[in-house]
C-alpha cells in the first residue's frame, strides 16, 4: 500500500484547504504568484495558518518551491505546487517530521531561468532550509547552480535534463531525459507498436533534444528505422506542415514527439487535417495535453505516453480523491512526482534525525547521505530509491489515452 494511504486522507478529504483544530496545523503555509483563484484561496487558507505551524512543538522546516505558475507551463508548475501542499497537509495531520511541521513557500518562475534565480533567492530571504524545484529543465539547471554554491538540498520533481541533477546536493524524482528516450525506444520495439518512425522535437530546448538523442542511439537496438527527424524551435512552434509532410511522406508508422504539450496538442490538430493518423508517442512533457484551452481532446484519442502515474489507476485513487476535492482538477504526473518528492524529503530527513534549528548547509550535509539509504513506495513508483548522483530507480510505465482518460499499459 502506498505511503498516503496509510494515515490523514480522510481529514484531508474533510477538510480539503482549511486548517484542522488543535495546537499543531495540518496546512502548509503558502506564499504564491499564481493567477487562478483556487491557488489564491489555497494562499490564503494556508497564510492563516502560518503562526500555528511556526508555533508547533518542534518549530517548522522551511520547504520552498519553484516553478511557473503563470505563462504557457503554468499546468507543470501549479501541479507541482499543489501536490506539495497536499503531502505537506498530509504529514504535517499525521505529526510532522522529527516533531516538527513543514511551511511551504511558492514562488513563479514563469517558465524562465532569470526568474527563476530571483524567485529562488526570494525563497533564501524566506530562510529556505529545502528546496522542491525548479520545474522545468531550464530553469532548474539555473537554480541547480545557485542551490550547489550555497550547499542547500534540492529535489527536483520533473527537472530532467542530465544537468539538473549534476551537483551532489541535487536529487530528482522523474528520469533523466536520456532515461526517457532510451525507455521510448526499447518499449516501442519490444511492443512492436511500428517499425518506421518519424520524430518531431524541439531543438531548442536542452529537454526535447536529449531525449531525441538518446532515443536515435537507442532505436536501432530496437529494430526501429528513423525515417524522418524534424526539428522546430521556440521561433517556429506554431506551424509543424513541412514536418507532418515529411513524415507521412516516408510512411512513418509512429510519430515521437518528446515536446511539450502545447505543440503536441497543435501537432495533433494539423495532422488531423492532413489526414494523417499514425501513432503518436510522447513523453512526460505531453502529459497535461488533456488540459489544453480550447483543444478537443478527441484527437488525443490514442495517444500514448511515458508516465509513471495515472490518476485513474487503483493504486492512485486516494490520492486523485483528495487532490480533486483541493483543487477542482484531476492531478498529472507533475503533482505525483512533487507529492513523490515530499515524502522523499520526509523518509530522509527522518533517517537523517535533522533539526529545524539546523541551519541549511548542515540539513543539505545530513540529507545527501540519507537519501541513499531510503526507499520509498510513491504515486510514480514502489520501491523508489536514490544514488548518490541524485537518479532515481523505478520502473517506466507507458499510458494509452482512451475516452479521454489515461489507460495503464
Amino acid at each position: 500500500m502506498r505511503k498516503f494511504v496509510g494515515f490523514g486522507m480522510a481529514a484531508i478529504l474533510a477538510a480539503s484547504l482549511t486548517a484542522c483544530g488543535g495546537g499543531s496545523s495540518t496546512d502548509s503555509t503558502t506564499t504564491s504568484a499564481a493567477g487562478n483563484d483556487t491557488t489564491k484561496e489555497a494562499a490564503a487558507d494556508n497564510n492563516n495558518n502560518e503562526e500555528a505551524a511556526s508555533g508547533a512543538e518542534g518549530g517548522a522546516f522551511k520547504i520552498g518551491v519553484v516553478g511557473p505558475l503563470t505563462g504557457p507551463a503554468a499546468a507543470y508548475g501549479i501541479a507541482v505546487q499543489n501536490g506539495v501542499d497536499l503531502a505537506i497537509k498530509e504529514i504535517n495531520d499525521a505529526g510532522g517530521v522529527n516533531g516538527a511541521m513543514l511551511e511551504m513557500n511558492s514562488q513563479d518562475d514563469e517558465h524562465d531561468p532569470e526568474k527563476s534565480v530571483n524567485a529562488y533567492n526570494t525563497l533564501k530571504d524566506w530562510n529556505m532550509q529545502m528546496l522542491v524545484g525548479a520545474v522545468t529543465s531550464k530553469p532548474c539547471i539555473a537554480v541547480a547552480a545557485e542551490s550547489a554554491n550555497d550547499n542547500l538540498f534540492q529535489i527536483t520533481p520533473s527537472g530532467s535534463a542530465v544537468e539538473c541533477a549534476a551537483p551532489d546536493n541535487v536529487f530528482r524524482v522523474c528520469f533523466a531525459d536520456p532515461a526517457q528516450g532510451t525507455a521510448s525506444a526499447k518499449y516501442i520495439g519490444e511492443n512492436k507498436l511500428g517499425t518506421k518512425i518519424a520524430i518531431i522535437y524541439d531543438s531548442s530546448t536542452e529537454y526535447s533534444s536529449g531525449i531525441r538523442e538518446a532515443f536515435v542511439a537507442e532505436a536501432a537496438n530496437e529494430g526501429l528505422e528513423i525515417v524522418a527527424d524534424e526539428a522546430f524551435t521556440a521561433d517556429t512552434n506554431t506551424d509543424f506542415s513541412v514536418q507532418l509532410d515529411k513524415a507521412k511522406d516516408a510512411g512513418a508508422e509512429l510519430v515521437f514527439l518528446p515536446i511539450y504539450y502545447q505543440e503536441a496538442s497543435v501537432i495533433l490538430k494539423q495532422a488531423s487535417d492532413k489526414e494523417f493518423a499514425p501513432i503518436f508517442f510522447g513523453v512526460d512533457g505531453m502529459d497535461g495535453i488533456l488540459s489544453v484551452k480550447n483543444f478537443d481532446t478527441s484527437l488525443a484519442e490514442g495517444v500514448m505516453l511515458l508516465t509513471p502515474f495515472s490518476a485513474t489507476e487503483e493504486g492512485s485513487k486516494a490520492f486523485t480523491d483528495a487532490y480533486v476535492a483541493a483543487y477542482g482538477i484531476e492531478p498529472n504526473q507533475f503533482a505525483a512526482d512533487a507529492y513523490d518528492a515530499v515524502y522523499a524529503i520526509k523518509a530522509a530527513a527522518e533517517q537523517a534525525g535533522i533539526t529545524p534549528d539546523m541551519d541549511a548547509s548542515a540539513i543539505c550535509d545530513a540529507m545527501k547521505v540519507a537519501m541513499t539509504e531510503i526507499s520509498i513506495d510513491g504515486l510514480t513508483g514502489d520501491g523508489m530509491t536514490w544514488d548518490a548522483a541524485g537518479e532515481t530507480g523505478k520502473a517506466p510505465k507507458a499510458v494509452k489515452i482512451v475516452n479521454g482518460v489515461y489507460e495503464m499499459q
